[in-house]
């Protein structure tokens, strides 16, 4: 499943509740108003947070280590549920952190010792 990123950014989609939009998070860093900060995401492929390899997950999530919202666009993924992606520099599958993507398919043999 691939989701872009401006699909995420449907007006008024976070406003209601307890939940933390992206406008919430990013209010004070638009790139397209100031030339001296850009939030690294902003200025990336979308594609690559929503990536299936881990060597794109692991390059997004090092986009992500210096960035001042950080934390707050982790909280915000957290608090929407996001669906999957790399949010605050975390890999997110059904709303919660995951350490890393499960792959298609079955999975190995694993001898049970009890």
């Amino acid at each position: 499943m691939t989701v872009l990123y401006s699909e995420l950014q449907v007006a008024g989609w976070a406003e209601a509740g307890d939940k933390i939009g992206l406008r919430d998070v990013t209010i004070g860093y638009d790139d397209t108003k100031s030339s001296t900060f850009a939030i690294p995401c902003h200025n990336a492929d979308p594609e690559l947070f929503f990536a299936e390899s881990d060597e794109e997950i692991a390059q997004a999530k090092a986009m992500c280590g210096s960035c001042p919202v950080r934390n707050k666009c982790l909280d915000g993924a957290i608090s929407r549920q996001e669906p999957c992606g790399v949010w605050g520099g975390q890999l997110i599958e059904d709303g919660v952190i995951i350490e890393r993507k499960r792959r298609a398919g079955r999975p190995p043999r694993i001898a049970a010792f009890m």
